[in-house]
């Protein structure tokens, strides 16, 4: 392929624009494979000098668009001019027919190197190249190269990073520079390196803003420093083992005596070696070990690697004094970037030999505390990449070091690497450390149980931070090498975190991690806990509150499983730290402002979790003190963030739960009655709080009272929950109270169970049954919007959930409570649900449907059709079936029209949908509400049916906006489609008539500007009917033609004009050219008296009454 392309190029008969394309695909291939390999591959012939020379008098470098021809071009240069000839040779003679000297081929590649460096596009970059390897020729060198160096050296010190012209020309300097003393012989650039030095540090690139000279920087530095120093590898540097496979053998078989004998003697002939360092080096490892707490990664990272090559080439004493510079990096006082910058410069040691195994010691404890490197940076951290490097360090001794040599570290390395792995924030870090312990178990073999923990921690395991959390960390807990160090750093580290969801995941480890060791856990961790729980720090405080609860609740399951009492790991003092957190939060006042939206959720976990391990609290006052937080956070809801407010709603409410349960049941297993009444009296009251958020969590905790407590309250408490699910005007956007309300009422009725001859104030029985029902059906017709939208998609949610769980507790206790019509409802209903526009409500619902009609334990009774729904809705595509997607959910929720039981709740959800916004709904509801209009249009009496059902839909929904504006939209599309067409022939047909009536009381006096505009296109549509009816719809087709609307105006004028195009024969030919004259050439934007005239024209010419214009009576 690069050879076709070059012959395009070569060719003289190629235009300019073939030629730029020819190197533009050449250049994507040097983009995919790299310029190094692709260079490679130019033709470098002595013939190929010359033209490729004389291409660059066809380009102009400040052409944006060929940009790729010029780069492609300096690289075929830059291996052109590397023929082993003199280049004076391809000059012949230089002087030219007029007598004037022509410019030497060494001194035109020279100007083409230096007028690209300077250019803005990635032709800087081939043009480095181009100079590295034409200045390293032998007769250009000492000719060229000191003068190039004299113009190089001046225009960076004229330049100046502050503009965008002197930070270009910079980096094509540097560029050039870096790219000649790496190719360059030493003793070519030796003695012009001092000079460039002093240049590059009188150009002070490390007070640059731009990343990319300060990168360039340090890696001529790092190059200038190679040049300082002789090419030799340092003979002390650690070696494992040799790149010689019959020699490692044969050191295997010899033991390991020999080869350590080896390594002794040449570190004793390292010893007797001199150095001869020049004092430049000193400057240069300085600005390198500078380079390492850049704030860029770039820059450190060309620094590490330039620290690295460096060291290799200094004597052993030197060389460790770097690494103690390098391990300067680490101290607390430095920024998360030196933390960085240290990392990466040691694993770049220790992977070059150049980190001594009498090192480690220091090394190792560092790169510990760097595998939890954390620090808070107002709302966030900074250290992810630090913990990343030091992952990389620790691969990276896995490769470099004999496993005799890392055995004394091999524990430490171990656990801390477990730790990143299962603990970590981010999972680039933990897939990290999950790569450098495979790395480890690999080549060291040493781990413990490496193999095993590997099996369970791989790479795509820990890519779920819960998994590893909650269960990865349970296994790997199991070996007891890594136990300890694994609660000890959840106890220390992450239950202070500063993210909230950590400290959370946190706990609930430690609650999994207790079973391994309860001991540990009760007389290290809990003892550490609770002063902590009472402490300054916010976070601090909010994770050892929830770890003291799972802890608690973790040794009570524990001692269950152990046939023990809790006590027996819980002593007095710690049920005595346990009561005082509250108190003590409370005399404080922390559970106000901001810190209170963490500890009202933590203490309410603290309060459930110490109920269910069943402490031995009752009728303690403690009881009293956790009531109130209970209340008071239910209460203040309205109070605090919305972000923090359903957190402390659910807790509170779980709280609730729990605590009723375990300490106000009496020995009988009966509630306190005055205690029941207070409490029941004081919730129903709240129900009808002014806050809304109140109404919420009242509405929730009696929905969690256990059945004890509703007892003889039921009817008290479902008339309370009936208030809250009403909307009246004072209340109409409180739909989240509505929505709590109606999962409370179903939660109650799960509760307290069912039994039809039962008490209604203890079960739900015949007596309350249609209530309940009548309440949740209700709640399926909220469509209240405001500022946030449809918000009453909310309340039918639930509705749906919850009616799905009491049919469901009917059937399987009392199915003669389920009454047909109440079943026919439910189904009709959620029909209707699954066919409106909301994707996640229609699924919703098509899922409660299907539960509805696939339930067989026992069947739902009473379910219309239920042959025809399961043919629709088979039980085995039941869960393959998308409701979310329209393509699959409106062709079979279509089929529903049907059914006569389905039909007029079917097409009511149709017509919302239908007459949406959303696109692709819109399509695949309307296409199928058209392939069922299609499929019985032969069948009169089906279509009569569904004629009536539409006409009946329009009249309920009359002026009700929600539904009747998409059922404009939508009587448009079918008119226009065709779907009436089998009444079309019969005059005055009924159907039409009345729908014609109704669009008439729908628009009156309407000032809707899309309801308008629809019921135009309806109008419009109708025409097509025969009869009088055709008068009567042009009739008001003119009346809207002088509406006090300029925009009704144009759009009746535009949509008469089309229909009369497309109805033929509703005008006669003879008049039809002035009509759509009239129609076409009136200004319908004019005054209305004028345009009243013109319609009064077109009212004579079609034989249509003229409206009259009424007067407004004055009164």
């Amino acid at each position: 392929m690069m050879n076709l392309l070059l012959d395009i190029v070569r060719d003289s008969t190629s235009s300019p624009l073939l030629v730029h394309l020819a190197f533009k695909f050449l250049y994507i291939i040097t983009k995919v494979r790299g310029y190094k390999t692709f260079l490679r591959l130019f033709p470098h012939e002595v013939a190929d000098v010359q033209p490729v020379l004389d291409m660059f008098a066809d380009q102009d470098p400040k052409d944006s668009e060929t940009w790729e021809t010029r780069y492609m071009l300096l690289l075929w240069l830059s291996m052109t001019c590397l023929i082993p000839f003199d280049l004076t040779r391809l000059d012949g003679n230089i002087l030219s027919e007029e007598g004037r000297a022509r410019m030497s081929i060494m001194d035109r590649i020279l100007q083409v190197a230096k007028s690209y460096l300077v250019v803005s596009d990635k032709a800087r970059d081939a043009a480095a190249v181009l100079v590295s390897k034409f200045l390293t020729r032998p007769d250009v060198r000492q000719k060229r190269m000191a003068d190039f160096l004299d113009w190089t050296l001046s225009t960076l010190l004229q330049s100046s990073f502050q503009t965008m012209e002197g930070t270009v020309a910079m980096d094509g300097m540097l560029q050039a520079l870096a790219q000649l003393f790496k190719h360059g012989k030493r003793e070519d650039c030796l003695p012009y390196a001092s000079i460039v030095l002093e240049c590059l540090d009188n150009c002070k690139l490390s007070e640059s803003n731009q990343t990319l000279l300060r990168k360039l920087g340090v890696k001529l530095v790092q190059r200038l420093g190679l040049t300082f120093l002789k090419p030799k590898v340092a003979k002390w540097r650690y070696q494992r083992g040799c790149r010689s496979l019959a020699a490692n053998l044969q050191a295997s078989a010899e033991g390991p005596g020999v080869q350590n004998a080896e390594v002794a003697a040449n570190a004793d002939d390292d010893d007797e070696e001199e150095y001869d360092i020049p004092g430049e080096v000193e400057n240069v490892v300085e600005q390198l070990l500078v380079g390492l707490k850049d704030k860029d990664t770039v820059v450190r990272w060309s620094a590490a690697k330039g620290i690295g090559r460096l060291t290799g080439r200094l004597p052993k004493e030197l060389a460790d004094d770097v690494v103690g510079s390098v391990l300067e990096c680490f101290s607390f006082q430095e920024t998360d970037n030196s933390w960085h910058g240290g990392c990466l410069a040691l694993a770049e040691l220790g992977r070059r030999g150049l980190l001594l195994p009498s090192r480690l010691p220091d090394v190792v404890p560092v790169i510990s505390k760097a595998l939890t490197y954390d620090e808070k940076r107002g709302a966030c951290s900074v250290g992810s990449n630090v913990r990343d490097a030091a992952c990389y360090v620790c691969w990276a001794f896995a490769r470099a070091y004999d496993p005799l040599e890392l055995r004394p570290f091999v524990n430490q390395i171990a656990r801390a690497l477990v730790i990143v792995t299962v603990f970590d924030r981010d999972v680039n870090c933990r897939r990290a450390a999950s790569a450098a312990f495979q790395e480890n178990v690999g080549r060291q073999g040493t781990f413990p149980h490496g193999i095993d923990i590997l099996t369970a921690a791989d790479y795509f395991a820990v890519g779920n931070r819960v998994n590893c959390f909650l269960s990865i960390s349970v296994y790997i807990a199991g070996f007891p090498e890594y136990t300890q160090s694994m609660i000890d750093h959840l106890v220390t580290v992450k239950i202070n975190h500063w993210d909230g969801a950590i400290r959370e995941l946190a706990t609930k480890a430690l609650h999994n991690l207790t079973p391994q060791a309860p001991e540990h856990m009760t007389n290290e961790v809990l003892p550490k806990l609770l002063p902590s729980a009472l402490g300054t720090d916010l976070h601090a405080r909010h994770g050892a509150i929830l770890a003291c609860a799972q802890l608690s609740h973790s040794l009570y399951k524990l001692a269950g499983t152990n046939g023990r009492p809790v006590t027996y790991y819980l002593d007095e003092k710690t049920l005595e730290g346990l009561k005082h957190i509250h108190e003590e939060l409370c005399r404080r006042q922390l559970y106000r402002g901001l810190g209170g939206e963490l500890m009202r959720p933590a203490v309410c976990t603290l309060i459930e979790k110490v109920s269910l391990s069943k402490l031995p609290f009752r009728d303690d006052p403690i009881i009293d003190g956790w009531q109130w937080l209970i209340n008071d956070s239910l209460k203040s809801l309205h109070l605090v963030s919305s972000n923090s407010r359903q957190q402390i709603k659910e807790s509170a409410v779980s709280a609730l739960a729990a605590l009723c349960n375990e300490y106000y049941r009496n020995e009988d297993g009966e509630a306190n009655q005055a205690q029941q009444d207070e409490l029941v009296k004081q919730y129903i009251a709240e129900l009808q709080n002014t806050e809304e958020m109140t109404r919420c969590g009242f509405a929730l905790a009696l929905g969690a009272l256990p059945k004890f407590l509703l007892k003889g309250k039921l009817q008290q408490v479902l008339e309370g929950l009936k208030k809250v699910t009403c909307i009246s005007p004072k209340d109409v956007s409180f739909a989240e109270s509505r929505r709590d309300g109606l999962n409370a009422i179903a939660n109650v009725c799960q509760t307290v169970g069912v039994k039809g001859e039962g008490s209604p104030d203890k079960f739900v029985c015949k007596d309350n049954v249609a209530e309940i029902h009548r309440t949740l059906l209700d709640g399926l017709n909220d469509y209240t919007t405001d500022s946030r939208g449809d918000v009453g998609s909310w309340v039918r949610k639930a509705a749906m959930t919850s009616l799905k769980g009491v049919i469901l507790l009917l059937v399987q206790n009392e199915p003669e409570l389920l009454e047909a019509d109440i079943c026919q409802q439910v189904m009709c209903c959620l029909a209707q649900q699954a066919a409106e526009k909301i994707d996640r409500y229609r699924a919703h619902a098509g899922s409660v449907f299907l539960s509805l009609l696939h339930f067989d334990s026992p069947p739902v009774p009473h379910i219309p059709h239920r042959e025809d729904l399961e043919r629709i809705f088979p039980r085995s595509e039941a869960v393959t079936l998308n409701w979310n997607a329209p393509s699959q959910a409106f062709p079979r929720i279509t089929q529903l029209l049907g059914l006569p039981a389905y039909q007029y709740h079917v097409l009511l959800g149709l017509t919302v949908s239908v007459g949406g916004l959303t696109e692709s709904t819109v399509r695949c509801s309307a296409q199928s509400l058209f392939d069922y209009l299609k499929k019985i249009q032969t069948d009169l009496a089906a279509m009569n049916t569904f004629c009536e059902t539409l006409l009946q839909l329009f009249e309920d929904n009359l002026l009700n906006d929600r539904v009747s504006v998409p059922l404009l939209k939508m009587l448009d599309q079918t008119l226009a489609n065709g779907c009436f067409d089998i009444f079309t022939t019969e005059e005055d047909h009924p159907f039409a008539l009345k729908l014609l009536t109704l669009c008439k009381e729908e628009i009156k006096r309407s000032r809707d500007i899309q309801k308008l505009r629809s019921s135009i296109a309806v109008f419009c549509g109708l025409i097509q009917f025969q009869g009088d009816m055709r008068k009567k719809v042009l009739f008001h087709l003119f009346l809207l033609l002088c509406h006090p609307f300029p925009i009704i105006r144009k759009t009746t004028a535009s949509q008469v004009y089309e229909m009369l195009i497309t109805y033929s024969d509703v005008v006669d030919p003879d008049i039809l050219d002035d009509v759509m004259t009239i129609l076409s050439d009136t200004n319908w934007d004019a005054e209305l008296p004028l345009l009243r005239e013109q319609r009064n024209r077109l009212c004579d010419l079609m034989n249509v009454p003229k409206p009259k214009l009424v007067s407004k009576s004055t009164g």
